[in-house]
């Protein structure tokens, strides 16, 4: 009997090794289709959240987290109890833009130490093409003692959870799967087809499937840097950028993006992956890394063009009050890291102004520990010279133009600057009333 048919009729098991953004909904979704699933994490208070019924990712809701048969576990012998395991952790990149691979070889480490043969093991994590087979396996193998390709076999599937999206989902986007050989593929295939009614596509290796999910990301960034650069010409020119999108949109090829802050752990992370590859190999990237260097700059442009806004509303810098809505990387959703959103906050300090922040999205426990960051409520936010709308929280989408008033000092409009960073406002209405308004 085949691995899928024993895992079908919950014979044996599936593991999930990381329960973040990614994997928790993989695990939850793989039990309600009925498979026997244990979830593992090496952070013991995050399987007590989940014990507890709480889902802090908000990606399938406490009721679902409640309800579930997955058993949460920080005890890395279960994984014993499993023979196909889905290895999602996070793979940053360190302060010198090189990928930081130590998740992923600990995460190699801890299955390896738990490896039975027959197992099949397949890494989610973004990785640069050649991670799977010349980092992991190895790994893996001297933690076992066996022997990949006899004893295990290993596979490939990059994660294309988009977090915060409630359309785009684990079971409405199309997977990408390989295995190091024939066996594996069709193995890997028909587990991931438990899960995702979009279907799979069977990449040729499995270093294919590692350089199609890196290069998904980087065209994306690519295309927002092009975009923001766009912003940056336009506002020189006294052009309003999001006009000038509109009106070129209505081109039936004309690619539909927009300027804006590109953060978070893919995006901004994936592309120096492919581009360290390419250093090893003896080749400088140009373009991606053109595109990225514009992208990290952006928050630093956001705070220079709110700074260069209050002298022009004859506002004093230093120690101006400025407050700024929003600091999750993307909208409706809790993760902070990686969020540009501290660069501007950042920057800002600089000039003398320590921003306020409020987010009533954001994991305001995550945001303390990795930035120290203590968010105020929105309807604390009185006095300002200047309100950053950083962040399109459904939120924010229902202020109106007397919600702003209420955070400004009392003055003359002229002396008020709103940047609206998601363009999410009604331009002309803010000018009209006699804002200083400014967006990308």
């Amino acid at each position: 009997m085949k691995l899928y048919d024993k895992i079908k009729s919950q014979e044996e098991a599936i593991s999930l090794v990381g329960l973040g953004y990614v994997g928790m909904p993989i695990a939850i979704e793989f039990a309600k289709r009925g498979v026997k699933v244990i979830g593992y994490d090496l952070n013991k208070a995050k399987i007590e959240t989940y014990k507890a019924g709480i889902d802090p990712t908000n990606e399938v809701g406490d009721e679902a987290i409640k309800n579930t048969t997955v058993e949460f576990t920080a005890d890395e012998t279960r994984l014993r109890d499993a023979k196909f395991h889905i290895v999602a952790v996070p793979t940053p990149v360190n302060d010198d833009h090189t990928p930081d691979l130590t998740p992923v070889e600990g995460a190699s480490k801890i299955v390896g130490r738990n490896l039975t043969k027959g197992s099949i093991v397949v890494f989610e994590s973004t990785v640069y093409p050649g991670v799977t087979e010349d980092v992991c396996v190895p790994i893996m193998e001297k933690e076992s003692g066996l022997k990949c390709g006899v004893d295990f076999k290993v596979g490939y599937s990059p994660e294309r959870i988009n977090p915060g999206d409630k359309v785009h989902r684990l079971e409405t986007i199309v997977k990408i799967v390989s295995g190091m050989d024939d066996e594996t593929l069709e193995e890997v295939a028909k587990v991931y087809e438990i899960v995702v009614d979009a279907g799979v596509h069977r990449a040729s290796s499995i270093k294919v499937a590692e350089a199609a999910k890196v290069i998904e990301n980087s065209q994306r960034d690519i295309n927002i840097a092009f975009m923001n650069e766009l912003s940056i010409i336009f506002n020189k020119m006294g052009i309003d950028t999001k006009s000038v999108l509109e009106a070129a949109g209505t081109k039936w090829n004309f690619l539909k993006f927009y300027p804006g802050l590109v953060g978070g752990h893919c995006i901004g992370v994936d592309p120096y992956y492919l581009t360290y590859k390419a250093e090893q190999l003896g080749y400088h990237s140009q373009v991606i890394l053109s595109g990225r260097r514009i992208n990290d700059d952006m928050g630093k442009y956001v705070a220079e063009s709110v700074v260069k806004n209050l002298i022009k509303a004859d506002v004093a810098i230093k120690n101006a009050k400025v407050a700024i809505l929003g600091f999750t990387f993307k909208e409706n959703c809790p993760d902070t890291r990686n969020t540009k959103i501290i660069d501007i906050y950042n920057e800002l300090k600089e000039y003398g102004i320590t921003a306020t922040v409020a987010d009533p999205v954001a994991d305001k426990n995550e945001a303390s520990h990795l930035y120290g960051m203590e968010f105020v409520d929105i309807s604390d936010i009185k006095n300002c010279d200047a309100v950053i709308l950083a962040v399109a929280h459904e939120e924010f989408k229902t202020l109106s133009n007397v919600d702003f008033d209420k955070m400004f000092k009392v003055a003359d409009n002229s002396k008020k600057v709103l940047a609206d960073i998601k363009g999410l406002l009604d331009r002309k209405a803010y000018e009209n009333a006699g804002y200083i308004y400014w967006r990308l």
